[in-house]
């Protein structure tokens, strides 16, 4: 019997964003697989069920589609009402954060869930096409860039009239990731005059080949999996003497910086907004894990001292289609090569398989996570 995979509706409010898009639950199909999608789980990503027609079912309630399910797919992770629904043994793709749903992963574990965290998947060439984290903050990087052209008070080009010249508007993107990579080009698409800062050295290369101009604070923290370390009391005060001239003459700043599993480094304090500029923006991206300026108000934006301080939420949602195409391409090539005949069988010592894992025969295999719940 084919292994049975199913698509939920998103319930968490705000999440238009779908799991698996049409073309990938074909894909999925074609493997022999049967793909069962809850009623207008796509919609809000403007997929309706008869796009799903190829291959799919479409099921009526979400109590229906979890009795069914073998493998689950999600894009937000489940409440615990959710997880009640799964069968015992059920196999679920999700963006977990284990750290801030602690109660759902004991109880993926007690349901005997075997449970893939795919923010964990690890950063390793063969599984870049596999990788959540970098596709959704590419969306990310492209929004903060439109919404800080927005919110700003000038234009981002030059621009040449009859009245005279008006100069470019100066960004400086703080992060140069997938997120800020993205935010750079953007940016530099627009017309503004971009300087970004990363504590990466091996950033440099990337930042100068998008136009943008490297701001070097004489800090290197590069660690383990191309992230960044936590820097000392020393490191925090050589960067901020630099960034706040830098932030000082900026007409917008963007920033991207964070730390898996983390709360995220505060890099803008509230001195260096008092000393922006008025009309000035700052957007923070990283302010679902508290941000990395202080004066953020997660899913707030608000004006201090004549500079909007913004703090978007769940932006890569902002884009649903598009973020729910590339979600899907990231599953597809995360599970099917292990998919033959229609039936699955996890290979434990695939290294992607392995790390990705959150729970697995009744335990929490994913150590950071383990020593969090004790």
């Amino acid at each position: 019997m084919p292994v049975r995979m199913a698509v939920p509706k998103e319930i968490i409010s705000g999440e238009q964003r779908v799991a698996l898009d049409p073309t990938m639950a074909e894909r999925f199909a074609k493997l022999g697989v049967e793909i069962l999608v809850e009623k207008s789980a796509g919609l809000s990503a403007f997929f309706p069920d008869a796009a799903y027609s190829k291959g799919s079912r479409v099921v009526d309630s979400a109590q229906t589609l979890y009795a069914e399910a073998d493998v689950v797919f999600k894009v937000q992770g489940p409440t615990l009402e959710e997880v009640e629904q799964l069968k015992d043994g059920t196999i679920l793709l999700a963006v977990l954060s284990p750290h801030r749903n602690v109660d759902v992963v004991k109880r993926l574990r007690d349901k005997n869930i075997t449970s893939f965290a795919m923010e964990l998947i690890p950063r390793i060439s063969r599984a870049q096409s596999m990788d959540v984290l970098s596709s959704q903050a590419a969306v990310a990087g492209y929004y903060v860039a439109l919404r800080a052209a927005t919110l700003t008070s000038g234009f981002f080009p030059m621009l040449t009239t009859a009245a005279g010249t008006i100069r470019p508007s100066k960004v400086v993107i703080v992060g140069a990731g997938v997120a800020g990579l993205q935010a750079i080009a953007t940016c530099r698409r627009l017309g503004a005059m971009v300087e970004a800062y990363d504590i990466r050295p091996a950033a440099r290369q990337e930042i100068e080949s998008l136009g943008a101009k490297m701001i070097d604070t004489g800090v290197n923290a590069a660690a383990e999996g191309g992230y960044a370390r936590e820097l000392t009391a020393e490191e925090k005060q050589k960067q901020a003497d630099v960034l706040a001239k830098h932030i000082a003459a900026a007409n917008a700043v963007i920033t991207t910086a964070a730390i898996p599993g983390r709360a995220a480094p505060k890099i803008v304090t509230a001195a260096m907004v008092d000393n922006m500029k008025r009309g000035a923006v700052i957007v923070d991206l990283a302010a679902e894990s508290g941000g990395n300026c202080e004066l953020t108000r997660p899913g707030e934006s608000y004006e201090h001292n004549g500079v909007i301080i913004d703090g978007p939420l769940n932006i890569p949602s902002n884009f649903p289609a598009p973020a729910s195409e590339m979600y899907a391409k990231n599953l597809f090539n995360f599970l099917s090569p292990m998919i033959k005949d229609g039936a699955l069988n996890l290979d434990w010592n695939d290294e992607v398989i392995a790390k990705s894992a959150l729970t697995h025969g009744g335990k929490i295999v994913h150590e950071p996570t383990s020593k969090l719940v004790g």
